[in-house]
């Protein structure tokens, strides 16, 4: 799936914001347009929050999802690929592990939902990350744009609001867009913040700060044919270490546990302890949380419009 920039196809992917800028400077623009969307707090009805290390993708006829989003995205980038002519939208919250199937498998959701409409192109928008000395947000971007690059069709990368185009001016750096929201009705994209992230946070964030098989890997949370979220099953490697974190300051916290402390949002640490806890509660989840090995399915209730467990 070979990058197009600007309508061309690029003989050589860049690998940089600075090298896209020098060859399209037109992506300034793009970013420029989203930087200055009114941001949103979104609630939980009718939202599809997908966390770090998670993917989903909807349909715009979807009953059960009308907004797709990620946030508190410091130094990750929030990857969104669209059918243009079918409105279909998958969207993932990357930090680095596992891109290359990640972006097969964003392509291969899009393509599958979209059967049916022979109108249409693929399209390209990340949003994340900033210009920092550690580079990871840098790295990421070269990361995603290559992983993209290396498929065999064409896709037309419409956004890049990442690294230095997310950056704030003056002072110490800092990303301006940490969250977005996609209207997969209108297909409009906006700046957010979800205080609601649905349900089994703990359980979804332990697998970023523990090991094991499935540490790493990017779970599509979202079941198309039954119009269900769906966690796990998975599991994770004990963290011997987790007593010692817990009782650490929330500074040594926030130090230790965070790629960016100086930009984190202010619940970063409460959610972490609330994450360690989980871990600790639950050492081997493959046994006390997924014990017959099956999903944790979730259906939207028609009244209050939120995620409810039901047996599937």
């Amino acid at each position: 799936m070979v990058v197009v920039l600007n309508g061309v196809l690029a003989d050589e992917c860049p690998t940089s914001v600075r090298a896209l800028l020098s060859a399209h400077p037109g992506y300034r623009d793009a970013a420029a347009q989203l930087l200055a969307t009114a941001p949103r707090v979104v609630g939980p009805q009718g939202l599809l929050y997908v966390a770090q290390r998670e993917l989903a993708a909807v349909v715009p006829h979807d009953k059960n999802v009308s907004i797709i989003g990620s946030d508190d995205a410091t130094s990750c980038i929030i990857v969104v690929v669209r059918h243009s002519g079918s409105g279909a939208v998958s969207l993932a919250h990357l930090d680095g592990s596992g891109t290359e199937e990640v972006a097969a498998a964003m392509v291969a959701k899009a393509q599958q939902l979209a059967a049916g409409y022979p109108e249409g192109r693929l399209e390209l928008q990340m949003v994340g990350g900033f210009t920092d000395p550690r580079r990871y947000s840098d790295d990421l971007f070269a990361n995603i744009m290559l992983s993209f690059h290396r498929l065999s069709e064409e896709i037309d990368l419409t956004l890049a609001c990442c690294c230095e185009l997310n950056t704030a001016l003056g002072g110490s750096p800092s990303p301006l867009v940490t969250g977005v929201g996609v209207d997969i009705r209108a297909g409009d994209m906006f700046p957010a913040t979800f205080p609601d992230k649905g349900p089994e946070l703990p359980l979804r964030s332990a697998r970023t700060i523990t090991g094991g098989p499935n540490a790493a890997q990017v779970f599509d949370i979202y079941d198309n044919g039954v119009g269900m979220l769906r966690i796990g099953p998975f599991n994770y490697e004990p963290l011997r270490s987790v007593e010692l974190w817990l009782g650490q300051s929330d500074d040594f916290i926030l130090q230790h546990l965070s790629t960016t402390p100086a930009v984190e949002a202010p619940h970063f640490v409460h959610n972490i302890r609330v994450t360690l806890k989980f871990i600790q509660q639950h050492p081997f989840p493959a046994v006390t949380v997924f014990p017959d090995n099956r999903p944790h399915y979730y259906r939207r209730d028609e009244q209050s419009g939120c995620w409810v467990p039901v047996r599937f």
